[in-house]
C-alpha cells in the first residue's frame, strides 16, 4: 500500500476490526458501546491481545473538538481550535471557499501561536449560509516541531451531517499516524478508520435497555472474537485494502523465515518476561529479570521458577519459584496454587479475576521496601546506594479470595499465618532484654479498590497503568487478635490511598497521590506503618528517594507524592532549548507522622527495640520532604532528576542530596 500522509510504500503487519452499536440515553444519561464482532490479524499477537487492544484505543482516541477544551490524544492534551481559550493560543485565517458534499463552505485555518505547543495546525469547513455556524468537516495535523515524541507526522479528518432536529452527527473520523521509535530505524504507518450510518432516533427496540445494566461504557459479545467472514463481509462499512486483506498470509510466511521466527520470539519473551517450554506451552518458564540478582543478606542470588497456563487447565492453576543466595546458605521458595471460577485464556490474572489463592512462601523480607511494579529481585534493583541490611525472613501461609468487577471496583480478602525469624541486623529483644528469635502472627486482611474507567496493560504478574486518568481509592484493613493462633502481639491496622492526574492543558499534568493511615494497638515495630525508602538509583513511584529503610517508624501518618509534567511548557519558548524536545518535571514528597508511647519501645517495654545500629528519628511535628527538579524525554526515553533533601537533614548514615534515572516512554 502507499501512506497517505508521506507517499511512501508501507508493508501492512497488523489489521484491527471491530463492529459497534453504540447506544444513548438522555435521562438518566447514559452511554453504552456494545461490541458485536472484534477481528485481530498480524505480528502484534506477541503481546497481550486485549491490553494491546485498550492501549490502542487509548492512544488513537477519537477526537471531539465540542467536549470541552482539550482533545485527548497521544495520551497528551492538546488545546482544541473552539476551546475558551482557543484565542489566545491559536491564529485564525479566511483561507478559502470550496464545496464540501454540495454545500459551499468557508474555509478557516488555523495554526498556534507557538508550534512546539501541544496545538493543531488545522482547517474549518463551515456552511456559507448556515446561521448556526454547523462545522461540516475538520482536518487537523500536527506541526512538524512539535514537542511529540516519536511521531513524524498526522492527520486527522472528520465530517458531519445535521440530522433533521439540528443535531450534529459524526459520519467519519479517520487518522493517519506514521512514527518511528528510534531515529534511522523504519517508520511505522498506523490508520484508525472509524465510520457512522444507520443513525436512529426512534424508541428501541424491546430489551435494548438492558444494555444499560452493564457496568462497563463496552460491552463485548461473548461471540465477538469468532465471528466468520461473513458476518465482517455484511457489517464492515469500508472495504478493506489489498495489503489489509492479506496480513494474515503475509504474516504465515514471515513466521517460516528463521530469522523473523526467533526475533518475534525473543521480543515476546522481553515483552511478557515469561519463555513459553514448547507450542501450547502449559507451563512458562519466569520472570527471566529475577533468574539472577544480589543482595547485602544473599549475596548473589540465584532463581528459577515458572507457572501453568490455561492450556493445562482453564480454572486451576499454580506457580512458584525456587531460590538460593550464595551468602546465606538459605533456600528460598514460593507455591502458589489458584482456582479461577471463570475460564481463563491463557494466565491466572487476567481481568477479571475471580478467585481463590492459596500461598505458601519462605523469603527475604526487606523492611520499609516495597515495589509497585517490579519484583524486588529484579536484577536492575540489585545495584543500590548502601547495604540493604534491614531485613529478616519470613515464612508466610496466606489464603485469599479476590473479586474484580468490569465497573472498576474490586475486593481481596484473606487469611495469612506468618512467622518473622530475626537476623543479625534485626535481633528480636523485648524491654527486659529477652531475646527471640521468631515471633508468629496470624491476621485477617480486606482491601478495597475502587477505580471507575481504569485502563492498564496486563503482565502475567503485575498490572501497568495505560493512563493515570482514572482516580483510584483504596481502602484496606488489617486485624490479627492477640493470642489467636499464637499471635504474640495485636495488630489493628487500617490505611486509605487517593490517586489521581489533573490535567493542565497545554500546560502538562500532574500526578498526586495521597495516603494515610493509622494503628489503633500496641504492636511491634515490624507492623506499623514503614515509610517505603528506595535505595536503588532508579526513580521509583511512591517511595523516598533519600530516605533509609526504617528511619522513621509511625503509627499515624499521612503522605503526599506530587509530581509535575510541564511537557516543556518552558523550553519550548527558549530558543536555544526548544528544538531539544526537553521536558521539565518537578516533583515534591511528603511525610507526616506520629509515634504514640504505646508503640514506641521507650515507653513500652512489652515491645521490641529498635535496632541499636539503626538511627530511627521520631518525628516532632515537622514532616520529612525531598523535592526534586529534572529533565524528561532525553533521547526520547530518559528521565534524569536531581533530589534534594528539605528536612531532617542530619540523620545519620542518610544522604542529602543525589542524582537518579528513570526510562521514560512516552508520547
Amino acid at each position: 500500500d502507499i501512506s497517505e500522509v508521506s507517499g511512501k510504500p508501507i508493508l501492512n503487519v497488523a489489521v484491527q476490526e471491530k463492529s459497534s452499536s453504540v447506544h444513548y440515553r438522555k435521562s438518566p444519561e447514559s452511554e453504552r458501546e456494545y461490541v458485536k464482532g472484534i477481528k485481530r490479524e498480524g505480528v502484534d499477537q506477541m503481546a497481550d491481545q486485549e491490553s494491546m487492544r485498550r492501549f490502542m484505543e487509548d492512544v488513537f482516541r477519537e477526537i471531539d473538538i465540542y467536549d470541552g477544551n482539550d482533545v485527548t490524544l497521544l495520551q497528551n492534551r492538546f488545546v482544541s481550535p473552539l476551546s475558551r481559550i482557543a484565542t489566545d493560543f491559536y491564529k485564525y485565517y479566511l483561507s478559502d471557499t470550496i464545496v464540501v458534499e454540495g454545500d459551499s463552505c468557508i474555509v478557516l485555518s488555523f495554526v498556534p501561536h507557538t508550534p512546539q505547543t501541544f496545538g493543531f495546525l488545522g482547517k474549518l469547513y463551515v456552511p456559507k449560509n448556515d446561521s448556526t455556524m454547523f462545522i461540516k468537516k475538520i482536518d487537523l495535523y500536527l506541526p512538524h516541531s512539535i514537542n511529540v515524541n516519536f511521531v513524524d507526522a498526522m492527520s486527522v479528518s472528520q465530517t458531519y451531517e445535521k440530522a433533521p432536529d439540528g443535531s450534529r452527527l459524526k459520519t467519519k473520523d479517520d487518522m493517519i499516524v506514521e512514527f518511528r521509535v528510534m531515529p534511522g530505524t523504519p517508520s511505522f504507518y498506523t490508520r484508525r478508520n472509524t465510520v457512522y450510518n444507520n443513525f436512529s432516533f426512534d424508541r428501541p427496540p424491546v430489551g435494548v435497555d438492558d444494555v444499560f445494566s452493564h457496568a462497563e461504557h463496552e460491552v463485548v459479545d461473548a461471540s465477538a472474537f469468532k465471528r466468520d467472514d461473513d458476518f465482517w463481509e455484511k457489517n464492515r462499512l469500508v472495504p478493506l485494502e489489498v495489503g489489509e486483506g492479506s496480513v494474515k498470509s503475509l504474516v504465515e510466511r514471515l513466521r517460516s523465515v528463521p530469522l523473523y521466527y526467533w526475533t518475534e520470539k525473543t521480543l515476546k519473551l522481553l515483552v511478557s518476561g515469561y519463555a513459553p517450554t514448547g507450542k501450547n506451552s502449559k507451563f512458562d518458564y519466569g520472570p527471566v529479570n529475577t533468574s539472577i540478582s544480589y543482595n547485602t543478606a544473599e549475596g548473589v542470588r540465584l532463581r528459577t521458577g515458572g507457572m501453568t497456563t490455561a492450556n493445562l487447565s482453564k480454572r486451576w492453576f499454580g506457580r512458584g519459584y525456587v531460590a538460593y543466595g550464595l551468602r546465606d546458605h538459605k533456600w528460598k521458595y514460593k507455591a502458589e496454587l489458584e482456582y479461577s471460577f471463570i475460564d481463563k485464556e491463557y494466565h491466572s490474572r487476567e481481568f477479571p479475576v475471580k478467585s481463590l489463592r492459596f500461598t505458601q512462601s519462605y523469603e527475604l523480607d526487606q523492611l520499609g521496601q516495597k515495589y509497585l511494579f517490579t519484583n524486588q529481585d529484579n536484577l536492575f534493583l540489585s545495584f543500590k546506594r548502601m547495604e540493604d541490611t534491614r531485613v529478616t525472613y519470613r515464612r508466610l501461609t496466606a489464603l485469599d479470595y479476590t473479586l474484580e468487577l468490569r465497573n472498576g471496583f474490586s475486593l481481596v480478602a484473606g487469611f495469612a499465618y506468618e512467622r518473622q525469624e530475626a537476623t543479625k541486623w534485626i535481633p528480636f529483644i523485648d524491654g527486659a532484654g529477652k531475646h527471640y528469635g521468631h515471633y508468629n502472627e496470624a491476621a485477617f486482611n480486606i482491601k478495597l479498590r475502587y477505580a471507575p474507567g481504569e485502563k492498564f496493560y496486563q503482565g502475567r504478574t503485575n498490572r501497568y497503568p495505560i493512563n493515570l486518568d482514572a482516580p483510584v481509592i483504596e481502602l484496606t484493613h488489617t486485624y490479627a487478635p492477640r493470642g489467636f493462633m499464637g499471635s504474640m502481639f495485636p495488630i489493628n491496622r487500617t490505611e486509605l490511598r487517593l490517586q489521581k492526574r489533573i490535567w493542565l492543558s497545554a500546560f502538562g499534568y500532574i500526578d498526586a497521590v495521597a495516603k494515610g493511615g493509622h494503628v489503633w494497638e500496641a504492636a511491634p515495630y515490624l507492623n506499623l506503618l514503614l515509610p517505603n525508602a528506595n535505595l536503588s538509583y532508579t526513580i521509583q513511584p511512591e517511595s523516598f528517594t533519600l530516605m533509609n529503610p526504617l528511619e522513621f517508624i509511625n503509627d499515624t501518618y499521612g503522605l503526599i507524592d506530587i509530581t509535575y509534567w510541564a511537557n516543556g511548557a518552558l523550553f519550548t519558548r527558549l530558543p536555544l532549548l526548544k528544538k531539544s524536545k526537553l521536558r521539565e518535571v518537578v516533583s515534591f514528597k511528603s511525610l507526616w507522622g506520629h509515634l504514640s508511647k504505646k508503640n514506641d519501645p521507650t515507653y513500652n517495654p512489652e515491645l521490641f527495640r529498635f535496632p541499636e545500629d539503626i538511627t530511627v528519628t521520631r518525628m516532632s511535628g515537622r514532616p520529612y520532604m525531598e523535592i526534586s527538579a529534572g529533565l524528561d524525554n532525553i533521547f526520547s526515553v530518559l528521565r534524569v532528576d536531581y533530589v534534594w533533601r528539605l528536612s531532617y537533614r542530619n540523620t545519620p548514615g542518610a544522604p542529602n542530596s543525589g542524582l537518579r534515572i528513570a526510562m521514560h516512554f512516552t508520547f
